[in-house]
């Protein structure tokens, strides 16, 4: 009895030494395929979950302060919102609702350009760090950034919301850069321009300039 229990066990280690000892099986090409498509198509569910809705854009787009404030009250808000809208805001709150527009499609413009960030709020917080070194000027200042036109700033949210949303870009014909009429800085010689809205001149990022970056 003795020498059957020892050989058993003898059996039993011999056969996990050696489903120890041989080697992971290797997944075929097919199997990795199939897994890595599981995987792409689980994550793609999951993010969609989670993705911030959007609101419906109307089929047609006044640029009018009467047609802006006429809309009902923004609803669905996240961060990338929230840094569009104070950006129209603090850069173009005293323009027309068409230059809000139009300031809102060159940061639109610039997320989507391989040159700069690939989100809303870091397009608008691009910058060095220091004083003045920064893309937009109200981000590096050195102001408190307060809002204290609460009628401004719902109406630039409503506006923000609906380029986020998808409304059409037709102003600025691709536009990435901007400046206001009372200056002339020296990139503005080297981009072509592309429209002139309200107090701003817009220009589009030369190919040549954006291949480099």
């Amino acid at each position: 009895m003795k020498l059957m229990t020892t050989a058993a066990l003898s059996l039993a280690l011999s056969a996990g030494m050696a489903m120890a000892e041989a080697p992971a099986r290797v997944s075929t090409k097919s199997e990795a395929t199939a897994s890595q498509t599981q995987k792409f198509t689980f994550g793609s569910i999951f993010k969609d979950m989670f993705a911030p809705k959007r609101d419906a854009v109307p089929s047609q787009i006044s640029y009018s302060r009467s047609w802006i404030d006429a809309r009902p009250e923004v609803k669905t808000t996240d961060a990338q919102w929230q840094c569009l809208a104070e950006a129209l805001y603090f850069e173009a709150r005293g323009e027309t609702v068409k230059g809000q527009f139009a300031v809102a499609e060159v940061i639109m413009n610039r997320v989507d350009h391989g040159a700069y960030p690939d989100s809303l709020c870091g397009v608008i917080n691009q910058g060095t760090g220091r004083k003045y070194q920064c893309q937009f000027t109200y981000t590096c200042d050195g102001i408190a950034e307060k809002i204290h036109e609460p009628d401004a700033y719902e109406r630039v949210g409503k506006i923000a919301r609906l380029v986020i949303d998808g409304a059409p870009r037709v102003l600025t014909d691709g536009a990435t850069h901007y400046h206001t009429k009372a200056v002339n800085p020296k990139w503005a010689r080297s981009f072509p321009r592309t429209a002139t809205i309200g107090v701003h001149h817009f220009y589009r990022q030369p190919t040549r300039l954006s291949q480099k970056k």
